[in-house]
């Protein structure tokens, strides 16, 4: 008889911060008349125990403030906010946050948000401009997406949920032990038949609370942990087609191997997981593209349709950098589909990147892959997107008429 519901057992970890909560906050955030602070920092401590971040925010933050007018309002709130956030680094992280992101604007009613992330920045960064900047938060939230482990043996079993650098929920799943025993002949049959059920007794148990994790908490992978060649294929055997086809790698882990370990195997397996899905899903753009079909490429392009409700998931380069584009065309797209009725007076990659992932988050509701290959989306320019649905002939007609020399002006044209 199963012991595994008496003590059944699970806990979460809520200490840290989720970086997909504080994205969709952001996301809200109204253009403000005030200078936005947006700060990105790596706050993992050195090998003497402390963090060096400190002198980089004081050096940055005093340089931007001197280009503001000594006596303006926007100089007064980038001073204090100043202030505020070097006093809450100094007073405030914890010691386990090793990336911290930061917004503020003491003018747009005292706004002031943090975030701290079990998951590193690449770098430290710092963004000054009319509302939060979102690009490097949306590629932690993509970098470090949610999946579950399953790491097991013949009695016991772990399935612990990983998000942001971090478990943030585990189970406990323990059965009976069964001893080894040798009694010969019939006996010794009938002994392993009664070993061989209650393991497969286990195994059902394991993935039937792995099966309700998965679809309570939406996880897309799977990865299964423990002897390959006795537990793993007694797992696989039960797993439903809906879960194996979930399940991204195996890993040859003993039961009790400790969280961390866990966390950093599996990390490797997730991420070369995502080297090759990027690979696929580029492959599967570029056919839609070529198509031109289900598929939109350039910053141009697809500006306009994260712009009009269109995507359905964007694919763009991990570093804002690489992005190429016709700076003319750009700028009809942000002149067409102004935010709040502001039309940026001068452009740049940082500030392209985050308009795409904000469009595409707020008004296409759509999912963001960050491609780490730069070279994957290079010959598009660093961007491109699958639709929901083309621009149908009928819709393009009539800019085509008028002269208009691409698809991004035609939907521009269209939207003013």
């Amino acid at each position: 008889m199963s012991t595994s519901e008496a003590i059944l057992g699970s806990s979460t970890n809520q200490s840290l911060d989720d970086p997909g909560a504080l994205l969709r906050r952001l996301l809200k955030f109204e253009n403000a008349a005030a200078p936005v602070i947006s700060l990105y920092l790596d706050a993992s401590v050195d090998q003497q125990g402390q963090r060096n971040f400190l002198p980089f925010v004081r050096k940055q933050l005093t340089a931007r403030g001197r280009t503001l007018d000594t006596q303006s309002a926007a100089r007064a709130s980038f001073e204090e906010d100043f202030v505020r956030i070097v006093r809450y680094l100094e007073n405030g992280l914890r010691t386990d946050a090793r990336g911290v992101a930061m917004f503020a604007c003491s003018a747009a009613k005292d706004y002031f948000e943090v975030g701290q992330f079990a998951a590193p920045f690449a770098r430290q960064r710092l963004f000054v401009h009319d509302r939060p900047h979102v690009y490097p938060l949306a590629r932690l939230v993509d970098d470090y997406r949610r999946y579950a482990v399953v790491l097991a043996d013949t009695n016991r079993a772990r399935i612990v949920v990983f998000a942001a650098g971090r478990a943030v929920e585990t189970k406990q799943i323990e059965n009976v032990k069964t001893k080894h025993v040798k009694v010969g002949g019939w006996s010794q049959a009938r002994y392993q038949r009664h070993e061989e059920q209650y393991h497969l007794h286990h195994a059902k148990e394991v993935i039937d609370v792995l099966a309700r994790i998965v679809r309570e908490e939406q996880i897309e992978n799977v990865i299964l942990a423990g002897d390959e060649a006795i537990v793993i294929p007694l797992l696989r055997k039960q797993l439903p087609k809906e879960l194996s086809d979930k399940v991204i790698e195996v890993l040859s882990l003993g039961i009790d191997t400790p969280e961390h370990q866990l966390l950093d195997e599996s990390m490797k397996a997730f991420q070369r997981h995502d080297a090759l899905s990027d690979l696929q899903k580029v492959e599967r753009f570029m056919n839609e593209y070529r198509a031109d079909d289900l598929g939109v490429a350039g910053a141009p392009e697809t500006l306009a349709a994260v712009s009009n409700g269109q995507v359905e998931e964007m694919l763009i380069t991990n570093v804002a950098g690489h992005l190429k584009y016709d700076e003319d065309e750009v700028k009809k797209v942000l002149a067409a589909y102004t935010v709040d009725g502001v039309v940026p007076v001068e452009i740049n990659q940082r500030l392209v990147a985050d308009e795409l992932v904000r469009r595409a988050k707020q008004l296409s509701s759509a999912r963001v892959t960050f491609i780490a290959d730069a070279s994957l989306l290079e010959p598009v320019g660093g961007v491109g997107a699958f639709l929901r649905y083309r621009i149908t002939d009928e819709t393009a007609a009539p800019y085509e008429q008028s002269g208009v020399a691409s698809k991004a002006e035609a939907l521009t044209t269209k939207a003013a």
